[in-house]
C-alpha cells in the first residue's frame, strides 16, 4: 500500500489556522472605511447613496438558507448580519439626535430577534466596531429625519421582489425598504420644480458603475484573501485526483472538495459545486452530481472554496480511470494549448477580446484538424461560454472588460465539449473539457494564482497514482449489518 501523503494539506492549514478559537485573518475595519471613502469621492455633489443588506431567503417551511450578505454592502461594511441599511453622503449632514456625520447604518437589535434560536446580534453598538460613529437602531429608521427632497441625487440600488415580510418585526428588510420607498415619495411631492419634473433624482445605475470601479481592481487585502480561497481549492483538487476510482459518485468527489474547503476554514462554496462525469461535463451548470458511478469518464470538477466572503473558481477535467484515452488526451491537450496562448495576452493594456479570440482561434484549428468540425471556418457551438471573467466577492465579479489592469484577479478558462449525438464521429461523444485557472494581472504580466492544482495530462496521472486520506476508508452499504 503507498503511502498517504497529506502533508502538504497539513502544512498548508498551519498557514491558515490561528492559534485560537477561531479565525481572525478577516478584513479589518479601515479596510471597509477606506472602499467608503472612495466611493464617496465618486458620487456626485450634493448626493446620497443608500444600500440595503440582503434578503434572508426561504429554503421550505421554517427552513431559511444560511445567510449569506450581499457583495456590495459588505464590500463597504464589513457587516454580515441580514435587516440592515446604509447611508453614504457625499457632504455632512447634522442630525439632533447624532450631531455631524456622513454615513450612517441602521442595524436590528437582540431585540428584534431570538437570541436562543438564532444566536446574539452584533446590535448598534457592536457595529460601531466595524468602524462607524452613527449607528442606530432599525426600528428608528421609520421616523428618522431625512429629508431626501434636498439632494440631487439619490444613489440607489435596484429592488427585486425577493425580500419577504416578517409581520413579527416592524424593522425587518421588507419594511425598511417600504419606509425607504415612502421617504422617496414624500420627497418627490414636496420638490415639483415645474411641469412635473423634480429637483430630485432617482439613479440606480450609478452604484454599479462605481462599485464595478472599486470592485474590479483588488487590493492587497483582498488579493490575500483570494490566495487563501484558491490555495484551499487547488488543495481539493489534488485530493480528488489522488483518490479518484471508476467506483465513485459525482456526490461523493463533489464531499471530498466540500470536506477539504471547510477543513481550512472556508464558510461556503462560491457557487453551486459542478462535478460532471461524461455526458454531464456538457451541461456547463450542472449542479444535480447525481451519477452513482463515474466509471471510466472524464470527470469535469468545477468549484472553487469562498474564503471571508472571497471566492475562488478552478476547473480541473481528470480520467476517472486514471488514463487519458486518445480522444480525451487530444481534446485536453487542445484546450491546454488554447489557454496557454490566451495566458501571452494577459497583460496591463491588452484587452479582455483579444484573449478571447485568441484561444476560440486555436480551438477553431483544432477542431478543425481532428475533423471534428469541417473548416476552422465553420460555426459550432463546442464551445459555447466566454473565456474569462473577474473573481472576487462574487464568482462572477463586476468588471467592465476592457483592458486588463494591474490587481485585477480572472479566470481564464477555455473549454470544448461534445455530447452525446454531435454531428461528429461517435467516438468523440460524450468528452467535455474545461480548465479554468486563475491569474493576477501584474505590473508586466501575469501570476498563476491556481498553480498547485496539476494541469498537464502526464502531472495528472501521475497524481492519480498516489493515495490521499480518504483511501482506506469506506462506510458500510446501507442494507444488512452496521
Amino acid at each position: 500500500m503507498k503511502s498517504i501523503t497529506f502533508l502538504f494539506l497539513i502544512i498548508s492549514a498551519s498557514s491558515y489556522a490561528q492559534e485560537s478559537d477561531y479565525l481572525n485573518d478577516f478584513l479589518k475595519p479601515d479596510f471597509h472605511e477606506g472602499r467608503r471613502q472612495v466611493f464617496r469621492d465618486k458620487m456626485p455633489n450634493n448626493s446620497v447613496a443608500v444600500f440595503f443588506a440582503n434578503p434572508i431567503r426561504n429554503r421550505s417551511n421554517d427552513v431559511d438558507y444560511v445567510y449569506h450578505q450581499a457583495s456590495n454592502f459588505f464590500y463597504l461594511t464589513g457587516y454580515r448580519e441580514p435587516g440592515a441599511v446604509l447611508l453614504l453622503f457625499k457632504e455632512f449632514q447634522h442630525s439632533e439626535e447624532i450631531g455631524e456625520y456622513d454615513e450612517i447604518v441602521f442595524s436590528q437589535t437582540s431585540l428584534n430577534k431570538r437570541p436562543v434560536f438564532d444566536g446574539e446580534v452584533l446590535g448598534p453598538e457592536g457595529v460601531k466596531s466595524l468602524g462607524f460613529e452613527a449607528v442606530l437602531d432599525a426600528q428608528k429608521f421609520d421616523k428618522f429625519e431625512i429629508d431626501f427632497s434636498k439632494f440631487d441625487f439619490v444613489l440607489q440600488e435596484k429592488f427585486f421582489n425577493d425580500v419577504r415580510d416578517n409581520p413579527s418585526n416592524p424593522a425587518d428588510l421588507f419594511s425598511l425598504i417600504e419606509q425607504f420607498k415612502e421617504k422617496i415619495e414624500s420627497a418627490k411631492n414636496l420638490e415639483i420644480v415645474s411641469e412635473g419634473e423634480y429637483k430630485m433624482s432617482v439613479n440606480t445605475t450609478r452604484i454599479r458603475e462605481i462599485m464595478t470601479e472599486l470592485r474590479e481592481i483588488k487590493l492587497k487585502e483582498e488579493i490575500d484573501m483570494l490566495r487563501k480561497a484558491i490555495d484551499i481549492s487547488c488543495i481539493g483538487q489534488r485530493e480528488v485526483m489522488k483518490g479518484l476510482h471508476p467506483g465513485m459518485s459525482e456526490s461523493e468527489i463533489q464531499g471530498i472538495h466540500e470536506f477539504v474547503y471547510k477543513k481550512y476554514g472556508a464558510e461556503y462554496e462560491g457557487y453551486p459545486s459542478i462535478v460532471g462525469a461524461g455526458h454531464n461535463g456538457c451541461i456547463l451548470h450542472y449542479i444535480k452530481n447525481d451519477k452513482m458511478k463515474v466509471k471510466d469518464d472524464l470527470v469535469l470538477m468545477d468549484l472553487g472554496a469562498e474564503y471571508h466572503g472571497y471566492t475562488a473558481d478552478v476547473t480541473r477535467t481528470i480520467p476517472a480511470d486514471g488514463k487519458f484515452t486518445k480522444e480525451q488526451a487530444a481534446i485536453y491537450n487542445l484546450v491546454l494549448k488554447a489557454q496557454e496562448a490566451a495566458f501571452k495576452n494577459c497583460k496591463p493594456g491588452n484587452t479582455f477580446s483579444k484573449s478571447g479570440w485568441i484561444a476560440r482561434d486555436v480551438i477553431n484549428k483544432g477542431l478543425a484538424k481532428l475533423g471534428i468540425i469541417e473548416s476552422e471556418d465553420h460555426e459550432h457551438f463546442y464551445f459555447p461560454h466566454g473565456l474569462s471573467h473577474h473573481i472576487g466577492l462574487d464568482v462572477h465579479d463586476p468588471g467592465q472588460y476592457k483592458k486588463y489592469e494591474e490587481n485585477m484577479v480572472i479566470t481564464i478558462e477555455p473549454g470544448i465539449y461534445i455530447p452525446i449525438g454531435s454531428d461528429c464521429d461517435e467516438k468523440w461523444w460524450g468528452i467535455a473539457v474545461r480548465i479554468e485557472d486563475d491569474i493576477l494581472i501584474t505590473e508586466d504580466g501575469y501570476e498563476l494564482l491556481s498553480n498547485k492544482a496539476p494541469r498537464t495530462i502526464k502531472a495528472i496521472e501521475e497524481l492519480i497514482e498516489q493515495d490521499n486520506i480518504f483511501s482506506e476508508y469506506d462506510l458500510p452499504p446501507l442494507k444488512g449489518q452496521y
